[in-house]
């Protein structure tokens, strides 16, 4: 009888056999078979290992294998969303000296360095917009990791089984976004980082071309981006006929709702430029979620079609939440900090960058997700040979 997936049994299989007194005995015949030559992280020695009549021990139940695996995949998927934000972070940093550094042509808007022969590259709106959208995620991504930490910490801590159930819900829905999403965006961010550089991004002595191999794995990890965005739609919105989204967009709403309405509220005016953008993104994704899983009953494949673009979308909607609160926090700060004023300003200017420029990106995503199917399926296997 197959089974599938629901016939896989976990087992732990040591190097080396032991007595029933815990003593070290003969080899257990696993072997390495050989060590994989891999696009990127290169220091990390994943190799292919043999099993030769070797002895293992069953953890958990027969035949229940993946959900023993997947009481720790959770956290696995956060530890691998956190990759993403290292990689756009390092990219980051690495991109901003070197566009400080480099001089290449002049500002469109007259001269920025006359002393020099040309101006450093930062004074292009291109490289500009590059390095404010590392900025953007790298900041935005470590705001989303910090607020699924905690949701990981409600767990540990809970004192009810309703609290802990209502706690795993909500890790449940966020971190599927929180690992393909943050993780996408390190590639970009990478990226971002060697055209940055130019030709000495190509260049291995720079480092900018490793951040991008490196990078490239973590969409892959625990379950590739296409995997993560079938989990968010199939299970996490249409199962449970959006349970979790309910919650979440709740959560944000009311955010809104005490930015932009609450008359104590000094810093009311400076928020509706955040909070009414991101108030209608969310009402739009509570539609679109709706719409999908109407469409679904009469169309499977649209499950598939859409999954990608809707967890992209629903990722440009939750960093929006972090960086209008980032901005929130940055107003309050900056009527008393006095001695971090830049800090808070670069904050504001950047929430002010990602609602402009990145959010934006949500509506061809809601364009694609809602099309038809048809175009992806509806040509034959044979003909995709023909060029």
């Amino acid at each position: 009888m197959r089974l599938g997936t629901r016939g896989i049994s976990l087992f732990i299989v040591p190097k080396m056999k032991t007595d029933a007194q815990g003593n070290v005995g003969e080899s257990n015949h696993v072997t390495c078979g050989s060590i994989e030559d891999k696009m990127g992280i290169k220091a990390s020695s994943t190799a292919v290992l043999n099993f030769d009549n070797a002895v293992g021990e069953l953890i958990g139940p027969m035949n229940k294998g993946l959900e023993c695996m997947f009481t720790f995949m959770n956290t696995a998927r956060v530890g691998t969303a956190l990759q993403g934000v290292c990689s756009a972070e390092l990219a980051f940093q690495n991109s901003l000296i070197y566009a400080k550094e480099r001089l290449s042509m002049r500002s469109l808007t007259g001269k920025k360095y006359p002393e020099k022969v040309a101006d450093p590259i930062i004074v292009h709106p291109d490289v500009r917009k590059m390095l404010m959208t590392q900025k953007a995620i790298s900041e935005g991504g470590r705001a989303m990791i910090y607020y699924t930490a905690k949701i990981v910490d409600d767990i540990e801590m809970a004192k009810t089984d309703a609290e802990k159930e209502a706690a795993d819900e909500r890790l449940g829905f966020i971190t599927p976004i929180l690992k393909a999403f943050l993780t996408e965006l390190g590639s970009e961010s990478a990226n971002h980082g060697l055209q940055i550089f130019g030709g000495h991004g190509f260049i291995k002595e720079w480092g900018m071309e490793q951040i991008v191999r490196d990078a490239r794995i973590a969409t892959l990890y625990e379950g590739t981006t296409g995997i993560q965005a079938l989990d968010l739609l199939g299970r996490k919105i249409l199962l449970t006929r959006g349970k979790s989204l309910k919650a979440f967009a709740k959560e944000v709403l009311i955010f809104c709702k005490d930015s932009s309405m609450i008359s104590s509220n000094p810093h009311k005016r400076q928020m509706n430029k955040f909070v009414w953008p991101l108030s209608k993104a969310v009402a739009n994704w509570q539609q679109y979620s709706l719409r999908l899983a109407m469409k679904a009953k009469n169309d499977r494949d649209i499950v598939g079609s859409a999954s990608v673009d809707y967890l992209m979308y629903s990722g440009y909607i939750v960093m929006a939440y972090f960086w209008a609160q980032m901005a929130q926090s940055a107003y309050e700060k900056l009527a008393t900090d006095v001695e971090n004023r830049d800090f808070y300003r670069a904050k504001i200017k950047t929430a002010e960058f990602y609602f402009e420029r990145m959010l934006p990106r949500t509506k061809s995503l809601a364009k694609t997700m809602m099309a038809d199917p048809k175009t992806l399926m509806h040509l034959d296997q044979e003909l995709l040979s023909f060029l």
